[in-house]
């Protein structure tokens, strides 16, 4: 390890205002607010972080559903059993509302065993009974779907927590038995995710099935921005040698609050021993002191007297881990922070485990999948007393010698990345981008700075309320079919997370050093959204394209302008951190300035990964990164015919648009290559390539 600590890859600073803690007369909060508004949809997808509620919306939602719209039962779908208790009663009527939540105890599926010979059975019960709703896991409803049919259903609402786990993919049971679902038209269907992208998945649902929901979206920068407690959140992954254990003291704070997550036993960070890897985790931090009899957890005094209690959740005696288990659930502890001060863990306490203390969420090596780490990370992003920084560190080893092993630490690299990227994309607020016209006035609620709205100059303007950042650019696109505009609002988050995990983009934006930005942002984020998006036409997907590279790229411009070089690696607490959640608004408004005009074309001209290798840079050591960079170099391949053709095609464009081809001697680069990419087309074309 180069440092002592890890260096931020993404710090964000929020207002800590209270508002999305806050509760209406009904007792709901900002998101469940926003839910409730639209309890009236047949099909709806709410998209909201990790702790902002979504259990609570939606009991109010499904009981509006039962009592108000004449559905005959709620059932409602976990992932796991463990989430169930999610769903458990809650007095509403205490906090304002019209009714109690209530489940039965026989038809929590999570908790209770069973009746007539199981689950499923138990389903076929309930569908036959007057009870109104039912708690059971996804694998529940899926063999109950096949048992008793779609029409079975009928009248009732589904709700499917987590939905994250559905995929379009034909071999996803749970997916292919929505479309059943939405195809026949009499059920409805509330999905709830908390992550929000799956560009390392297939779509969670078909375009046409996905155009039936009305989606509410409640942004990270909505909730964080809306504590009352936690203010800054830090995302970085840091690079070791040897042995992790051996190191883990240099990213482990153990004044921390934590859950240390070890790594997986086929990925190459593990020893192949995790009991072996807890016991070294416990050795690094001080003396074992024995073992609670209480609670099962294990306890350390460190050398500086105080007393650690340690769950561990990687233990194979299945009696000791659900003691452990247990105790960490115990409702009378939920409150207190001195309950247990580090949970180390293997694949539990991920999604739905909520310990609102948690202050650090360390990760050791790469996880199977974005997703995964929005949900580690979301562990760490609950508001507490006390609590003011939080902080995510996923760790991983620095590159070997061996040529495997450089293969798979590249891919490991460019994995790390790909997550900082997007959960700082995720992080920020909600870009509203408009095309600069003379005819354009000041909206309402939006602050355009000290100077206010200049009708000559791209503007840029922040809603406070509203989290959206407006920002005016010249020459932008504006999608014009109402799918289009969906995806500009809602899913650029998805498109950038395809983008990010292109392997040759990350591969070429972060160590091509002959790279034209344009080749990127236009051909490869080009390519990606016809692939996504096929059912838009070339004007709308051109659209799409503009509106996520400017929201990638302004968010990388913004962070440099905002945090400043900080090459030294400082703790960005005390590296001159804007005292407010102003930094990125500030230093999107800044760029905007400084280029006096703000256009597409300047956009495009932008390497999107040309921040996180500054940051790359000062977090590896200088071998390891230019081992990575030869290993890269040593695939890098010419022109495909794919390629040729997308720059034939961006060299006819050229052509509208300045009445001449594209020189293969030009000085400016992006058109250079354009020529290439026309000639090779034509040689391709001529060998029958594209036949």
């Amino acid at each position: 390890m180069q440092n002592n600590k890890p260096i931020p890859s993404v710090s964000v600073s929020y207002a800590h205002n209270g508002s999305s803690t806050k509760a209406n007369e009904f007792g709901m909060r900002a998101m469940q607010e926003r839910a409730y508004e639209r309890r009236g949809e047949q099909y709806l997808l709410i998209k909201s972080p990790p702790a902002s509620g979504k259990s609570r919306a939606l009991m109010f939602i499904a009981l509006d559903k039962l009592h108000n719209q004449k559905l005959k039962q709620a059932i409602i779908a976990v992932p796991e059993k463990s989430i169930g208790s999610s769903f458990n009663d809650e007095p509403l009527k205490k906090h304002g509302f019209w009714a109690d939540w209530a489940v039965l105890p026989k038809w929590n599926l999570c908790n209770a065993p069973g009746e007539d010979g199981g689950k499923v059975n138990s389903v076929g019960a309930f569908l036959n009974s007057d009870d109104q709703v039912l708690v059971c896991t996804h694998a529940t409803l899926r063999f109950a779907v096949d048992k008793f049919g779609i029409e079975a259903f009928d009248n009732r609402l589904i709700a499917v927590d987590e939905f994250h786990h559905v995929s379009s993919n034909p071999d996803n049971k749970l997916g292919s038995q929505l479309e059943r679902f939405i195809a026949r038209d009499q059920v409805h269907i509330v999905a709830m995710t908390g992550s929000y992208f799956r560009g390392d998945a297939a779509a969670v649902l078909a375009p046409q099935d996905e155009a039936r929901f009305n989606t509410v979206t409640y942004t990270y920068y909505e909730q964080l921005n809306g504590y009352e407690h936690l203010k800054q959140l830090d995302i970085g992954y840091f690079f070791y040698s040897g042995s992790y254990t051996v190191d883990i003291l240099k990213v482990l704070d153990p004044a921390e609050k934590t859950i240390i997550h070890i790594p997986n036993v086929n990925s190459r960070e593990s020893t192949k021993d995790k009991i072996r890897e807890v016991e070294h985790i416990l050795e690094e931090l001080g003396e074992w002191q024995g073992t609670d009899p209480a609670t099962g957890f294990q306890l350390v005094k460190t050398a500086d007297g105080r007393l650690l209690r340690i769950a561990d959740l990687v233990d194979d005696d299945a009696a000791k881990r659900d003691r452990v288990s247990a105790a960490l659930k115990d409702p009378a502890q939920k409150n207190n922070r001195e309950h247990v001060d580090i949970i180390i863990a293997l694949g539990m306490a991920k999604e739905g485990f909520d310990w609102i203390w948690c202050e650090h969420a360390l990760t050791v090596g790469y996880r199977s999948s974005l997703t995964e780490i929005v949900q580690i990370i979301g562990r760490a992003t609950r508001d507490a007393p006390g609590k003011t920084r939080a902080r995510f560190t996923n760790l991983i080893a620095a590159v070997d010698a061996t040529e495997q092993a450089v293969t798979e630490a590249v891919n490991d690299t460019l994995k790390a990345i790909a997550a900082s990227l997007l959960m700082e994309q995720v992080l920020t607020p909600r870009f509203e981008f408009k095309p600069k016209n003379p005819t354009n006035e000041a909206a309402p609620g939006f602050d355009y700075g000290a100077e206010g709205y200049d009708p000559n100059k791209c503007n840029v303007g922040f809603n406070q309320a509203t989290g959206q950042l407006q920002i005016e650019i010249k020459g932008l696109a504006q999608p014009q079919s109402a799918e289009a505009q969906r995806i500009c609002q809602e899913d650029l988050n998805e498109v950038i997370a395809t983008f990010v995990q292109d392997k040759t983009t990350i591969e070429r934006g972060l160590f091509d050093e002959e790279l034209v930005p344009e080749e990127l942002t236009q051909l490869r984020m080009g390519k990606i959204i016809k692939d996504k998006f096929p059912e838009l036409d070339a004007e709308d997907q051109e659209a799409v394209r503009q509106h996520a590279v400017a929201a990638l790229n302004l968010t990388q411009q913004a962070k440099q302008l905002a945090l400043g070089d900080n090459a030294h690696g400082e703790d960005m607490r005390s590296a001159g951190e804007p005292s407010t959640n102003t930094a990125l608004i500030d230093g999107v408004r800044k760029f905007a300035m400084d280029v006096h005009e703000l256009d597409i074309d300047l956009i495009d001209r932008i390497n999107p990964f040309g921040e996180a290798y500054a940051i790359l840079a000062k977090t590896m050591s200088e071998d390891s990164l230019k081992q990575v960079a030869a290993a890269i170099a040593a695939k890098r391949t010419s022109l495909t015919p794919d390629e040729a053709k997308d720059l034939a095609l961006r060299a006819v464009k050229f052509k509208k648009e300045r009445g001449r081809l594209p020189s293969i001697n030009s000085a400016d680069a992006w058109e250079k290559r354009m020529a290439e990419g026309a000639a090779a087309f034509v040689r391709f074309k001529d060998e029958g390539r594209y036949a």
